[in-house]
């Protein structure tokens, strides 16, 4: 008797050492996936200001006070060499009156930005205003930067 029941309790422990070994653990190891995200987020910290550059240009300064928009605008820049741009899509004068009438949803009635670099000559601006104008735009506006105190 005194052999059945140690060898009982041998066999019920060993039971138990078997259902341990093949236990699964259920605990999530979060340390890889915040190793990941820090990653991600300096990335996105040093892409961003990157994806805000657009056309690089020297716009004159004025007084006039800065626009509140809260959408982003139709732009179309010309740099220093009097390269044409829509938003920083380089594009040929001739082609922007139809491709801004295929991208405006609104009609002639959209607000239309013209960037002119401040070394450009302003024959290829008025250029440019003269081809929105003519073809039925009526709010193009020239943007330059606000002045700074002397």
């Amino acid at each position: 008797m005194g052999m059945s029941g140690s060898g009982g309790s041998s066999s019920a422990h060993g039971a138990r050492r078997r259902r341990r070994a093949g236990h699964v653990m259920s605990e999530i190891n979060v340390t890889p996936m915040v190793d990941v995200m820090l990653v991600l987020l300096i990335i996105f910290m040093v892409a961003a200001p990157m994806l805000t550059v657009g056309v690089p240009i020297e716009m004159p300064q004025t007084s006039a006070n800065p626009l509140n928009e809260e959408k982003e605008p139709l732009t179309i820049t010309v740099n220093q060499t009097g390269q044409v741009f829509l938003q920083e899509t380089p594009i040929d004068v001739t082609e922007l009156a139809p491709r801004l009438i295929a991208i405006t949803n609104s009609g002639y009635e959209e607000r239309i930005y013209v960037r002119g670099d401040k070394n450009v000559n302003f024959g290829q601006v008025a250029k440019v205003m003269g081809a929105l104008s003519g073809a039925g735009f009526k709010r193009v506006a020239l943007v330059t930067e606000q002045e700074q105190g002397s």
